[in-house]
């Protein structure tokens, strides 16, 4: 299953009165581990930076004012977060945003369908507590130091991290996901291995019964399976 974490920075909360979007960062998720497969980019938004905004994410009007606009990087983008589900905290924001930058050049909405609401999810597993990205990072020790300001990419990078705790945590996978991560036909065999006794327990069967057991092992016609996971098989 494959899954878009996405965010957005804005130059303001109004799409519909002129607000463009300034910064795209998506973090891609097969079955709920990183791929390292991430797409990252500033927008020119064809207009002022408001000082409120510029406090939020640090994204000048200067600093913007050779980057690509939304209609020159919208192909590529569209076809990166095709046919996944999208991840987003607070989703009607940023949907709201890319479907009003979707409609200025005659592409197809963001189907609702396929958006997930972290927020919502949040609210639902802790009804009265504060859900904000930062909030949940503290809940779930997620470290979110290097946040001093809001960054589309850093922050779709710590929901990726949120997400995965919010739908169960390392538990969904055993926590074996960084392990077997880009490990195709990796099991619970490649990484699990036998505990090894640093004294070993002193045998509890005397040499009669120990024989006896042998000698109806020996009446099968084939070694029993157990026989093979202790390494026995070609013995008896």
């Amino acid at each position: 299953m494959r899954e878009i974490v996405l965010d957005t920075e804005t130059t303001g909360v109004e799409p519909l009165k002129g607000d463009r979007i300034v910064e795209i960062g998506c973090v891609e998720l097969v079955n709920h581990c990183p791929t390292g497969r991430n797409y990252h980019i500033y927008i020119n938004p064809e207009r002022d930076m408001p000082e409120g905004a510029f406090r939020v994410h640090g994204l000048s009007e200067a600093f913007l004012s050779d980057k690509p606009v939304f209609a020159a990087i919208a192909g590529e983008f569209a076809a990166f977060i095709a046919d996944a589900k999208l991840v987003i905290h607070n989703a009607a924001f940023d949907v709201g945003f890319i479907n009003m930058e979707f409609g200025r050049l005659g592409l197809p909405p963001i189907v609702p369908a396929l958006v997930v609401d972290t927020l919502a999810m949040a609210r639902r597993k802790h009804p009265g507590a504060s859900n904000s990205l930062d909030a949940l990072c503290s809940r779930y020790g997620i470290d979110n130091s290097r946040r001093t300001k809001h960054g589309a990419l850093l922050d779709s990078e710590i929901l990726a991290e949120v997400y995965i705790e919010l739908i169960g945590g390392k538990q969904t996978s055993l926590g074996l996901g960084s392990e077997l991560a880009g490990r195709p036909g990796a099991g619970l065999a490649a990484v699990i291995e036998r505990p090894v006794r640093l004294r070993p327990l002193a045998p509890r069967l005397s040499d009669e019964e120990r024989a006896a057991h042998e000698a109806f092992v020996g009446k099968f016609k084939a070694a029993p399976l157990w026989r093979g996971y202790l390494g026995l098989a070609e013995e008896g």
